[in-house]
């Protein structure tokens, strides 16, 4: 939905810098759409860190807090998107691994928080993806079966994810997720503009 991506990159690459380490396109891939704990501890015993994921944690809240007010954006297609879904009166929500507070503040920085009808995080779920729990959570909270969700993801846990919940997933890649396995999704669209995604719903 937005270039978080692109700033988790930036993100990064300032912290492992300050480590005189690098952050490697293998690292980023393999962190990918996992959730807060676990993409810090994968840095640590990756980079073999004298650190913690709560300190890595907090300099990376630092270090968003900085970009987001100037850097943020929403990906192309996104607000055309929400608008057909708005004029279908078709449900929306956001699953996402970040952080409740995090997720509150990006889509209240794109102006599209109040679009949706509510969010679910890692935090409300016991496993985070590429784990189901938080389709499945989002499912259940939409009051409907699993199988009647669209998911969009950009990242090989979240298609995972939405996968493993029996959601009709779409595998939206990035420049920083082309050269992911996005085995098994229903579709690879080039954008959230790609004209599939409208087909699609039309049938739904």
């Amino acid at each position: 939905m937005v270039n978080t991506e692109e700033l988790y990159t930036q993100v990064g690459e300032t912290i492992l810098s300050r480590r005189g380490r690098t952050f490697t396109r293998e690292l980023k891939n393999a962190i990918m759409g996992l959730p807060g704990p676990l993409a810090y501890q994968a840095i640590i015993e990756t980079e073999n860190l004298d650190t913690t994921p709560e300190i890595l944690e907090r300099e990376s809240n630092e270090i968003f807090a900085e970009l987001l007010p100037h850097r943020l954006r929403p990906l192309a297609g996104l607000l055309d998107l929400l608008d057909v879904l708005e004029a279908r009166n078709t449900p929306m929500c956001v699953a996402t691994s970040s952080s409740r507070r995090f997720a509150i503040d990006v889509l209240s920085g794109i102006d599209v928080l109040n679009r949706m009808q509510f969010i679910v995080t890692a935090e409300d779920v016991q496993h985070g993806k590429p784990a189901p729990d938080i389709y499945l959570a989002a499912a259940k909270q939409l009051q409907v079966l699993p199988d009647e969700l669209l998911v969009l993801e950009d990242s090989h846990h979240g298609t995972r994810a939405g996968i493993a919940s029996g959601a009709c997933t779409i595998a939206v890649p990035g420049d920083h997720s082309l050269d992911h396995d996005f085995a098994g999704v229903f579709y690879v669209a080039s954008s959230l503009a790609d004209p599939f995604i409208l087909n699609l719903l039309s049938q739904r």
